[in-house]
């Protein structure tokens, strides 16, 4: 089980219910985590460091090679942190309609970042129909302080005026080619329009052409498609050992879903499902139909998931292999192990729950530590790392 160690001016009053003092270096307090299923009998102590605050929602963040860290916030600005210093708004980011749910959302760097500088954005954009998912490319500049050559690789083929689920987590594979999610833009139906980029996974190349062994490359649906039946996958990672892609979506009321996206499969939404409408009716035609795969784990009632990462470094050894989802509606972080030859879903442990607010995203740093970001007016980009076992 993992005990977190944050420090007591960070709290606020209710964070502080059942918290036991201790010291170091300044006073901080030591809470259990909160769990649903029995955790792995290990002992895992975790040391919170806020790295920065202040920020607008923030959305995404993603580690550079130098230690910074780029990140997004919901309301349009792209800003660097290093060494404890927020920057002012990064210039030069492209056309951003921020409405609703909307706005600059996810952040990657490219396989070839340190010699090309090469980032890429999604955010939502707006047309004479109304509002959209795009993707774009820019190169950073060697001081970080605006972006340039940037270009539009990927724009959804349908605007609509509906301003929430927008999708936007992209995954970069070794290759270079990018995945990345469209949620269902509030319109259920479009899950299951092949010819409809909405909830979906999509796969493009790093200039935006379509990889000639996509699943519909060759027809039979909209060729960037990857998977299709999603409702919002607001997560997404690929697992750097196993190449494995993983997604995590908002579900309706309960319903929220990690899916092992493969190429044409169809993950159900909205004929399928573990939750129900929000009114309390029931969704589609069950939990299970023949030609829609199932998840690999589902939440009721729902967590509300943001970001995920699979968890691979050093610093965590006991979580090899295990996936970190941040939750917004519990304002915590899940950690799901899995079982390393079946990838079944042994336990789940839930840390930090309620402490620091709506977490949205979730990064594994190179140097095994984890990055979290919190979706607030005043958001923060938090850090975890191991601390000592308490009395050794």
């Amino acid at each position: 089980m993992a005990h977190i160690r944050t420090p007591a001016r960070q709290l606020g009053t209710k964070a502080r219910i059942g918290f036991s003092a201790a010291v170091l270096l300044a006073m901080t307090l030591s809470a259990p985590a909160q769990e649903t299923i029995p955790t792995q009998d290990v002992d895992v102590n975790i040391e919170v460091q806020v790295l920065a605050t202040g920020l607008n929602h923030p959305w995404g963040v993603e580690p550079l090679p130098d230690g910074s860290l780029l990140v997004t916030e919901r309301s349009g600005a792209l800003r660097l942190i290093r060494d404890g210093q927020v920057s002012g708004p990064i210039a030069g980011l492209p056309d951003i309609a921020v409405a609703g749910q909307g706005g600059l959302l996810d952040i990657a760097t490219a396989v070839d970042f340190a010699t090309t500088r090469t980032i890429f954005l999604s955010y939502s954009t707006r047309n004479n129909n109304g509002l959209g998912t795009a993707i774009a490319r820019a190169r950073l500049s060697e001081d970080a302080t605006a972006l340039s050559d940037v270009q539009e690789i990927f724009r959804m083929n349908r605007f609509t005026g509906v301003g929430r689920h927008f999708g936007s987590r992209i995954a970069v594979a070794q290759d270079g080619t990018l995945f990345f999610t469209i949620g269902d833009r509030g319109e259920s139906e479009r899950a299951q329009d092949m010819d409809d980029h909405a909830g979906a996974v999509l796969r493009i190349s790093a200039s935006g052409t379509i990889p000639a062994d996509n699943p519909f490359a060759n027809g039979g649906g909209a060729a960037e498609l990857w998977s299709k039946g999603h409702r919002n996958p607001q997560g997404l990672d690929i697992d750097p050992k196993t190449g494995i892609l993983y997604s995590v979506e908002h579900g309706a009321r309960g319903g929220d879903e990690i899916n092992l996206p493969e190429p044409g499969k169809n993950y159900g939404w909205p004929e399928i499902s573990y939750g129900r409408h929000y009114s309390g009716a029931e969704i589609g035609i069950g939990t299970a139909a023949e030609g829609f795969q199932q998840p690999v784990h589902y939440w009721d009632p729902s967590i509300a998931p943001g970001g995920m990462a699979v968890y691979r470094g050093e610093m965590f050894p006991e979580w090899d292999g295990d996936l970190l989802v941040a939750a917004l509606k519990f304002q915590l972080l899940v950690r799901l192990d899995l079982d390393d030859e079946s990838g079944e879903v042994l336990s789940e442990e839930r840390l930090l729950k309620g402490t620091y607010g709506r977490i949205r995203d979730v990064r594994v740093a190179p140097d095994g530590s984890v990055l979290l970001a919190t979706d607030e007016d005043n958001g923060s980009i938090l850090r975890l790392t191991r601390a000592p076992v308490s009395g050794n």
